[in-house]
Formats: structure tokens, C-alpha cells, sequence
């Protein structure tokens, strides 16, 4: 009996050792299949990324750090005339096994590129808060402004200065000689002739009143045509010292035209005057118009010569109508033929 057990477990133990090698024989075959397999699938496919934006599928790369960094590198790249970029699309990046045939990093950075937004920037030269051109770096606008605003000092108040500006388009930039020279003609020389022209109209027109200040002058006649009747100095019956003006005469309504530029600092009834108008010129002589039938113009009123102020009458101490025209300088009556 114990040489059968012993002769079981023996045959039992030689059962077990084959089948343990059977087992390491069928491992060993399947992980070479496994090899193999994986081999197979190492030479056709390869672990990619699948790239989305704004999650659309734009392609597949095999390395993702090499796509970010050229992506960053163009994003923070200072491109001139560029102010900032920004990738304005959501982006990701997932780890898949596709053929290797299916790679196409130049497209799938180009389509990113796509979604990235571009800010240019310039900075214009302002002459009183228009600009008037620009140029592409803040060096070069400030070195403008300082040679225009020191060159042109002395012949005209002006704000120039810098303005850096914005944009979603490319701005167009000039180099530094031409933009100095297109805010000097289309600007700066222009306002120069500006304020000549006008300091020569001031200047003329002081000198013009220095004249006329010093010498009343009569711009129009008071009435068109009509005759003499009276001079001054001449006495007469019908009055009782000599004439003080000048007498015109001709057609009732006549009008009658201030003889220079003035106020009005009367314009009413006056004894043997009539209906009268006074006219203090602007040179300080005073023009008194007499015996009008009608009066236009009032107290007050700022009339220029040939302003038509009244119209010839025979009101007051008169024979019949006519313009009693008087020419007065503080108080005192003077020749008006020594002024027409």
C-alpha cells in the first residue's frame, strides 16, 4: 500500500511539472504574439495628439510642447507695428492612437494662427489734437515733437505732441524726415502764413486807424447827386450866425447815407434842426445829419458807412428840402469840404 502511494505521488508530481511547463511554454508564446502585435501597431500607428479649436478637430501632432512653444513664440514675438496677440479660441490638446500618416503640424498651426487676434499700434504726430501723420516707434514721435516745437517757438503758438494709437488694421507708418516734413506743409507753415496774415491785417489795420485818427475821413457821400445851397461860414437871413455845416440840396426822401462808420448818440427832434441824427465816428468826430423827413436809424445803433440812416426833408428852420450835413471835432464845427 505504500508503494502504490508512493508510485501516485510520483506520477502526480511528473503530471504537475509538464503542465507547468506547458504553461510557460503557451505564456512565452502569447507574449511574443504581444510583441509582436504591439510591434506591428508601434510601426503603423503612434500615440498623437489630437488638437480641437473651439472644439472643431483641426488635426493631429506628435508633440504638443513644440506646437505650444512656436504658438507662444508668435503670440509674444515683437513684431513691429504690433502692439499685442492674443489667442482669442479655446484650444486642447488629447493624447490618441492614430496613423502616422495623419500628422499635419503646418496646418494645424496655421488654423490656430487663425484664432489669434492682432492689435497694431503707431504713434501720430498731433499738432493741436489733429494728427497728422505717424511714424512706428514712441523714440522717434518724441524726437519730432521736440525739434518742431523748438524750431517753430518763435512763430507760432501750437500744441504739438504724441499720440500713441490702436487698431485692428496695420497702421501705416513714415520714416522720421518725412513725417517731419508733412506736419511742417500741410500744418505747421500753413498756420504760420495764417497768423502773418492776420499780424499784417492787425498791423495794416492800426496804421489805417492812426490815419483816420488823426484826420476825419468821409468813406461815402452822404447823398447821391444834389446841389450845394449853403457853405460853411456863409451868413445868411434866415439864420442868425454863420453856417456851421454844409447844405445839400435835393429831392424830398432822398436817402441819406452815414458819411463813416459809428454809434448813433442821437436821433430826434432838435429845434432848428429839425429831425436830426449824430453819429460819434469810431475816430472820435462827431457827423450831424438835419431837417430829415424821415429818421431810420436809433440811439444806440452801430451803423457803417453807406448805411442808409434817414431820408432828406425840410423839418426845422428850413426853405426847402435839403441835407444840412455838419462835420464836429470836441465841440467845434469844421469845414465838411475840407474832408470830401
Amino acid at each position: 500500500m505504500c508503494r502504490n502511494q508512493r508510485r501516485v505521488k510520483l506520477i502526480f508530481r511528473h503530471n504537475i511539472r509538464n503542465h507547468t511547463k506547458e504553461i510557460i511554454r503557451i505564456t512565452e508564446i502569447f507574449a511574443i504574439f504581444l510583441l509582436v502585435l504591439f510591434t506591428i501597431i508601434l510601426l503603423k500607428f503612434n500615440i498623437l495628439y489630437k488638437i480641437t479649436v473651439n472644439d472643431e478637430v483641426i488635426g493631429y501632432v506628435t508633440n504638443k510642447k513644440e506646437i505650444e512653444e512656436e504658438i507662444n513664440n508668435y503670440i509674444e514675438n515683437e513684431s513691429k507695428g504690433v502692439a499685442f496677440r492674443n489667442l482669442e479660441a479655446k484650444t486642447e490638446y488629447e493624447p490618441v492612437f492614430v496613423s502616422k500618416e495623419a500628422t499635419n503640424k503646418d496646418e494645424v498651426i496655421g488654423k490656430i494662427k487663425e484664432n489669434i487676434s492682432t492689435t497694431y499700434t503707431a504713434y501720430g504726430i498731433q499738432v493741436d489734437e489733429e494728427v497728422i501723420t505717424y511714424v512706428a516707434s514712441e523714440e522717434e514721435a518724441d524726437k519730432i515733437v521736440a525739434d518742431l516745437q523748438n524750431e517753430y517757438k518763435d512763430k507760432i503758438v501750437v500744441n504739438i505732441g504724441v499720440k500713441q494709437i490702436f487698431d485692428k488694421t496695420e497702421i501705416a507708418t513714415v520714416d522720421e524726415s518725412t513725417a517731419v516734413s508733412k506736419v511742417r506743409t500741410e500744418n505747421l507753415d500753413v498756420k504760420v502764413a495764417k497768423v502773418e496774415a492776420e499780424k499784417k491785417a492787425a498791423e495794416e489795420k492800426k496804421k489805417q486807424e492812426t490815419i483816420t485818427n488823426s484826420k476825419v475821413i468821409v468813406a461815402v457821400r452822404p447823398v447821391t447827386g444834389g446841389k450845394i445851397t449853403s457853405r460853411f461860414g456863409e451868413r445868411s437871413s434866415v439864420r442868425s450866425s454863420s453856417h456851421t455845416g454844409l447844405d445839400i440840396a435835393t429831392s424830398s426822401g432822398t436817402p441819406i447815407k452815414a458819411a463813416a462808420s459809428g454809434t448813433v448818440i442821437f436821433s430826434g427832434y432838435k429845434g432848428s434842426y429839425g429831425y436830426l441824427i449824430k453819429i460819434k465816428c469810431d475816430n472820435g468826430y462827431e457827423m450831424w445829419y438835419g431837417h430829415c423827413s424821415k429818421l431810420y436809424a436809433k440811439t444806440g445803433q452801430r451803423v457803417s458807412a453807406g448805411d442808409k440812416i434817414a431820408a432828406v426833408g425840410s423839418t426845422g428852420n428850413s426853405t426847402g428840402p435839403h441835407l444840412h450835413f455838419e462835420i464836429r471835432k470836441n465841440g467845434k464845427a469844421l469845414n465838411p469840404q475840407n474832408y470830401m
